[in-house]
């Protein structure tokens, strides 16, 4: 058995402001992917896979919900048979590892699953968007529902708010100079301690200001201008958002890319953002000529994602 590949995502603009209702901006990527297998002889990462299959298993069965039903009999004999999810999706790296196995649960055993083939209106989005959130929540305690339906749709997704996402069509690549590419930090990045200290900080007055007013004015400002083109004016909030993160978001940056954040706003070389919760992982980066990036950050493992 060989289930249909799942991508990996990756949330452009948006991080930590979608769970408070403010723009997001995600894209499919397809380097890496993911796909059910089944072997009768399971070691190493299948066997990890198959483990927690059982776990997503007993999670899914215990759920008390009228938002989905799933052919759990069909699923559990799948995972006793050995059943694992066959992924190149790099683990908390920020790119939707859990989403792209959540989306390729619910497409083999959701009951009237809702399909990427039929017309997709706003309520069949939010439907989707809620059946995921669920089923995600089992591995980060909370979860928007992003990662798993830009995996299941395969389409770049625009989120306006908590009940208004849609399907984004995004300008083609162009072979330019400018860029958006992975940093790789080489930490693995946990969701939920992340997500914890970004709620904690939201207790404070200032915090929830700064988030409302600087933060989210200026992800929906890099959204705009990403999705009509004008990069000029891109790299320009892009940069204000690479300074308003580095004030206000160093607990979700790794400590030793603090300097090498700051590099990027005083050299213009490139600016970077969190690519997901952070802590670890990716870290997602701007430039206006890749190259120059490239000799800046030599030291670094970098990976191509889109090219203005």
């Amino acid at each position: 058995m060989k289930g249909p590949l799942f991508y990996a995502k990756i949330l452009l603009f948006g991080e930590y402001g979608i769970i408070k209702d403010s723009k997001g901006l995600a894209i499919p990527f397809n380097a890496y992917r993911g796909a059910l297998k089944t072997s009768s002889d399971l070691s190493g990462n299948p066997k990890i896979s198959n483990q927690n299959l059982k776990k997503l298993y007993q999670y899914l069965a215990s759920l008390k919900t009228d938002l989905v039903t799933f052919n759990l009999v069909e699923l559990e004999k799948d995972i006793e048979n050995g059943m694992y999810f066959d992924s190149s999706i790099p683990q908390g790296y920020g790119v939707g590892s859990s989403g792209a196995l959540v989306a390729s649960i619910y497409d083999k055993y959701a009951y009237n699953k809702i399909t990427v083939l039929e017309n997709l209106t706003r309520d069949k989005l939010l439907s989707l968007k809620q059946v995921f959130s669920l089923m995600e929540s089992f591995f980060h305690g909370k979860s928007s529902g992003l990662d798993p339906l830009n995996s299941y749709l395969s389409l770049p997704i625009l989120i306006n708010s908590k009940d208004n996402v849609e399907p984004a069509g995004i300008p083609s690549q162009k072979q330019g100079k400018g860029a958006v590419f992975l940093l790789d930090s080489e930490q693995i990045g946990e969701t939920e301690p992340m997500v914890n200290i970004f709620m904690n900080k939201m207790k404070n007055k200032g915090f929830r200001k700064m988030i409302s007013e600087e933060f989210s004015t200026t992800t929906d400002a890099c959204i705009e201008d990403f999705l009509v083109g004008d990069v000029k004016s891109l790299f320009g909030n892009v940069k204000s958002l690479s300074k308003i993160v580095l004030k206000n978001f160093k607990p979700m940056i790794p400590t030793a890319f603090h300097k090498v954040w700051e590099k990027g706003i005083t050299s213009n070389d490139y600016y970077l953002k969190l690519c997901g919760s952070g802590g670890g992982g990716y870290i997602l980066g701007f430039t206006e000529d890749y190259e120059k990036a490239q000799k800046s950050l030599e030291n670094y493992k970098l990976e191509l994602v889109y090219r203005f």
